[in-house]
């Protein structure tokens, strides 16, 4: 499947989206609504996150027991339901890391299925899960059929209008290099000055990419030569080979590639993030409810929990994804301007 043209500004926010579609291998799911495996073999007072990930995060289980003082603040309507319905927005291929389906071939597994779990443990719901195309992820919410998405959904203000936020992870792009590479991009474009970099066209990170390339141009500094290739496989072909030195892509996306390369003669890392939103504005991923539902400070503050006792780091670590820690959950903070969404 062709790249995503991720962060197309309007539907912005599947930040990993199709991109990551040709390394899910076998772990795909089909149609155009499911409701996936909810899940695993984690006892009571407990969610076991990274499971079923077929390499792609480490698995740990981690205590969480509901907060009543939190779970009072639910709407009567879903704290009555007892079941917190998320939605997910990874059909048809799946979106590793995000979600996509786990290793048994029936249990929707990813970071963004474990974050919505521990919610739901927190907030004393049974956590029900249905994958959806992007596209109906947001009918489900429109229509009420899901109660929240937890699905790399970009807080922006144009969603405002009829959506509410929770904040929860940065929403940021990475460099992925070769493991022995030892450059570093240290939040400076500056560093990019005869660097050959491959970006997906039409995609966000490829006009933050291309204004770069502007600016060194314009300081005499040595060129930037952005490269573009068919697919992922094929730029990280490239990558091995060596004939690019760098590939600018959604940190989740870089992320994988990481932990699925680790240890091979194709390994790399992670040099470095941006922000999704460029340089005036940090990026936001963020819990996404319908608006005047009730339910972004139940969510925020159950976000918050979560950070203060821990286990929030420890999801983040197992999927390899500290590198977007937010310090604290918000309640519709500051989005993707107008102009720029």
């Amino acid at each position: 499947m062709s790249p995503l043209s991720l962060r197309s500004r309007l539907t912005r926010g599947l930040t990993a989206g199709t991109v990551l579609a040709s390394l899910a291998g076998g772990l795909a799911a089909c149609g155009g609504d499911s409701d996936a495996a909810t899940t695993t073999d984690s006892a009571a007072g407990t969610v076991t996150v990274g499971a079923l990930s077929n390499g792609a995060a480490q698995q740990a289980t981690l205590k969480v027991a509901e907060v009543k003082s939190i779970s009072a603040e639910l709407p009567k309507s879903v704290a009555k339901s007892g079941t917190l319905e998320i939605g997910v927005g990874f059909l048809p291929a799946g979106s590793p890391p995000l979600g996509y389906v786990g290793s048994d071939q029936k249990t929707l597994t990813g970071s963004e299925a474990d974050i919505g779990r521990l919610v739901a443990a927190v907030l004393g719901l049974k956590p029900e899960l249905k994958n959806s195309t992007w596209e109906n992820l947001f009918i489900g919410l429109d229509s009420g059929k899901v109660d929240v998405a937890f699905s790399n959904v970009t807080d922006t203000e144009e969603r405002k209008a009829k959506y509410e936020f929770a904040s929860y992870r940065e929403d940021n792009l990475g460099f992925a290099v070769k493991s022995n590479n030892s450059w570093n991009f240290d939040g400076n474009y500056e560093n990019l000055a005869g660097k050959t970099v491959a970006v997906g066209a039409g995609t966000n990170q490829e006009r933050i990419l291309l204004e770069w390339k502007k600016k060194l141009a314009a300081e005499g500094k040595k060129a930037l030569t952005v490269k573009y290739f068919q697919d992922n496989n094929s730029t990280y072909l490239a990558l091995a080979s060596g004939k690019i030195d760098a590939y600018l892509a959604p940190n989740p996306s870089v992320a994988y590639q990481v932990s699925s390369t680790k240890g091979t003669a194709k390994a790399v890392r992670n040099a470095g993030t941006y922000s999704g939103a460029g340089s005036s504005l940090q990026g936001l991923i963020a819990a996404t409810a319908k608006k005047n539902s009730g339910l972004a400070k139940p969510l925020a503050d159950a976000i918050n929990y979560l950070i203060k006792n821990g286990q929030y780091a420890k999801w983040l670590a197992a999927w390899n994804l500290s590198n977007e820690a937010v310090a604290k959950s918000e309640v519709n903070p500051p989005g993707l301007p107008l102009t720029d969404s």
